[in-house]
């Protein structure tokens, strides 16, 4: 589902799927984050996702009012405060989404599947 934002001069359509992009960058540039993760439903493992397939880790809800509520799914670094590494994700991610959609992040949900060993 589209969202519209009505200006003075017309509106704006923002799909999920680019605000999960959004998210899933900003996310990935924090410390500690080392990957978004999707559960595999054979085998209930969490695996790594690198690079375009980044955003599938990523849901993004928009509700009625035009707030945002994103969850994550991701991997941290081993031997990182896993609080530290997802509040500074919780809070670059409001910022940057904030800051690119002018819509308000109402809720950003982390669920950390797994821990990795980082070279």
């Amino acid at each position: 589902m589209a969202e519209i934002l009505n200006q003075k001069t017309g509106s704006v359509t923002i799909e999920p799927e680019v605000i999960a992009k959004c998210a899933g960058y900003a996310a990935l540039d924090c410390f500690g984050i080392v990957g978004m993760a999707t559960i595999s439903v054979r085998d209930g493992l969490a695996k790594l996702l690198k690079g375009s397939s980044a955003t599938k880790g990523v849901s993004v809800k928009i509700e009625e009012d035009n707030q945002l509520v994103i969850d994550f799914h991701v991997i941290v670094a081993y031997g990182v405060n896993i609080r530290t590494a997802v509040n500074n994700l919780i809070y670059t991610v409001k910022y940057k989404v904030e800051e690119y959609t002018s819509m308000k992040v109402r809720a950003i949900n982390v669920y950390v599947e797994g821990v990795r060993v980082i070279d």
